[in-house]
């Protein structure tokens, strides 16, 4: 009996920490898809609708959120999109 106690235990704690771990990845996927958007936007409003949907892929492949907040402020602060396509592929920083 105390032996099934134990597993039982085990599993509880086992099912827990899975679940507070998909929890923590689903806020961190949340605020990646939101920093690529965030990103997008500004390219659409300064740039072009266009320019902005070609970069997509390239942004949405980037899982450092660091990355993704400092390529924000890029666009943000871009003259043209030349200089953040550039800090986009490393090429400048």
């Amino acid at each position: 009996m105390q032996e099934s106690s134990i597993v039982q235990y085990f599993a509880e704690k086992g099912f827990e920490q899975g679940i507070e771990q998909g929890i923590e990845q689903g806020i961190e996927q949340g605020k990646k898809q939101y920093a690529v958007e965030a990103i997008l936007v500004v390219l659409e409003v300064r740039f072009q609708p266009d320019v902005a949907e070609k970069l997509k892929p390239f942004l949405r492949v980037i899982d450092d959120l660091q990355r993704l907040d400092h390529l924000h402020r890029v666009a943000a602060q871009a003259l043209d999109i030349k200089e953040f396509t550039d800090a986009l592929l490393n090429l400048k920083n």
